[in-house]
């Protein structure tokens, strides 16, 4: 199911802030050289990721999933002088593409990049979080959340991707291991008393959660 109007994408992007040079290479690399290209972020959903970071003013962020780093660049944008973006990638290769360029970023002494399966990494972090992005394989998404939700300060945000799971949770009946993962995502977040969220209809759908 095609849920993003290509018109509308482009008249959104037309009158959505431009992103930096460094971004704009990030993403032409990733289309042209990656399979799996449409995961990244793109500039309209990763310039509302360094809004919302920016109006947060997190001082630990945690991302789930770094992929090439596209995202991580933009949600550094809105971390305290003094923060850090701590962010976890399985697959060796786009962790040394993000590494590439990290470094060539002014973030580069604030985001710190673990290698490895994120269940494992996270505990032993011992970090309390400001904003978590969880953007990770989908049926990972309720073991995530539960381990960065305790962790995560009284008004802190979590912001979880893919949750209309390219609109396969629209149909009548959910096929497919991912979307019935994010089917029962959703349905655990709406039902925990511990927070309020908004599933917002950006891109492949954006939940932002926030701890009471």
């Amino acid at each position: 199911m095609e849920l993003i109007n290509g018109l509308a994408e482009r008249y959104s992007e037309k009158f959505t802030s431009p992103t930096d040079a460094l971004l704009s290479e990030l993403e032409e690399y990733t289309m042209k050289n990656h399979a799996h290209a449409h995961m990244l972020s793109g500039p309209v959903q990763g310039k509302l990721l360094e809004m919302i970071s920016r109006i947060v003013r997190p001082k630990r962020i945690l991302e789930v999933g770094t992929f090439t780093g596209y995202s991580a660049l933009c949600l550094a944008g809105g971390l305290q002088n003094d923060g850090q973006l701590h962010t976890i990638e399985l697959r060796d290769e786009d962790a040394d593409l993000a590494t590439s360029f990290f470094e060539r970023s002014s973030f580069k002494n604030r985001i710190i990049l673990h290698r490895g399966n994120a269940l494992e990494v996270i505990p032993l972090l011992n970090i309390e979080w400001d904003l978590v992005f969880i953007d990770a394989d989908k049926p990972g998404y309720i073991q995530y959340y539960e381990l960065t939700l305790p962790v995560l300060k009284r008004g802190g945000v979590i912001l979880a991707d893919n949750v209309l799971f390219h609109g396969d949770v629209l149909e009548e009946t959910i096929k497919g291991k991912s979307a019935k993962a994010i089917q029962a995502f959703n349905e655990h977040v709406a039902a925990d008393e511990r927070v309020e969220q908004v599933l917002m209809t950006v891109r492949d759908g954006l939940m932002m959660i926030i701890k009471k």
